[in-house]
């Protein structure tokens, strides 16, 4: 009697585990079960939005489920950021951000962790910066800025598009490695910073290659980020091949979901994600915008996210940059 009783219970137990392991497949394999929200940390309008719409569009009739795109501007991103990190990890709210992500890790305190408190998905687009110069300067290469700005010290400026962005930490470096004394000239936002250029009140600024690609004529190009030319600028050398490092690293636009999310809804996102980054509209649009298309394994944005990370942290640190 004693033997059947156990028998049953045994019985009883494995056929719990059986329904339960068949829910979780159908929970896994249902998603999505309901509409996505995608949170873009900055105003609507720019660059990050228009990306942000594009995937969501294409996601939407993929997967015939409602995919939403919602702004939330505020504190240089980190209040989305903060929504999506701190919200259900349940693959039905998204991030979508920037590189700012991993460098506000060393310029502010965050009430998340950027490496711990997401699961990357993949980089959409990345956008390289091109180092341009004032075309009124007797100049025609980066080894000739030098040597005007050091026979002319505290006569030269460098702009960015605010303080603690790409293009901060970038003409930081400059000073930094080549010994120069570039007054920082902080503009609000990309569109002043290009329309200072175009005045002539700046010597040179580091310019974001997609807002400005059309404007990018009418300057001196002296250099680009990132470790290989542009296929639409295959004159302007990367500034890694004259010499200086650190500048490796390139802007980019990703996709993230909570760290907490379960693998399998990880893992369905990313595919759907490098799916659509392989469609050719996508990527024509993506170019059109003088963007370098994105699409890599999650395991690889997260690498990069690293590796970013901690050349960002060393600039920061040696330039002794701060948001104050």
């Amino acid at each position: 009697m004693k033997k059947t009783f156990t028998r049953r219970m045994t019985l009883a137990a494995l056929s719990s585990l059986a329904l339960l392991g068949t829910t979780g497949v159908h929970a896994q394999t249902a998603y999505p079960s309901q509409p996505i929200k995608f949170i873009v940390p900055y105003p609507a309008g720019g660059a990050t939005d228009a990306l942000a719409r594009m995937v969501a569009q294409k996601m939407q009739d993929s997967w015939q489920q409602t995919v939403v795109v919602e702004n939330k501007p505020g504190a240089g991103g980190t209040i989305g950021n903060n929504q999506v990190a701190k919200g259900p990890a349940d693959g039905h709210t998204v991030l979508f951000s920037i590189v700012a992500l991993v460098q506000q890790m060393t310029l502010m305190k965050l009430p998340y962790d950027p490496l711990k408190d997401f699961a990357p998905i993949s980089r959409v687009a990345i956008s390289p910066s091109v180092l341009a110069a004032s075309p009124t300067l007797p100049i025609n290469n980066l080894a000739e800025f030098t040597s005007l700005v050091k026979a002319n010290p505290g006569k030269h400026s460098i702009g960015s598009y605010g303080p603690g962005t790409s293009a901060h930490l970038q003409g930081a470096l400059l000073n930094l490695q080549s010994g120069l004394d570039l007054m920082h000239v902080p503009y609000q936002g990309g569109a002043p910073l290009v329309t200072a250029m175009i005045g002539g009140q700046l010597s040179s600024a580091f310019l974001d290659a997609g807002s400005s690609k059309q404007h990018l004529p009418k300057f001196k190009l002296l250099g680009v980020t990132g470790t290989e030319r542009l296929s639409w600028l295959p004159n302007v050398p990367t500034l890694k091949e004259q010499g200086l490092n650190s500048y490796e690293p390139m802007g980019w636009f990703g996709l993230f979901l909570p760290a907490a999310t379960p693998k399998p809804v990880i893992d369905k996102f990313s595919a759907e994600t490098q799916r659509i980054l392989k469609l050719p509209e996508v990527r024509e649009k993506i170019e059109a915008m003088g963007l370098i298309p994105g699409g890599e394994t999650t395991d690889s944005f997260a690498k990069v996210m690293k590796s970013d990370a901690d050349i960002y942290a060393r600039i920061i640190r040696d330039a002794k940059i701060t948001l104050n």
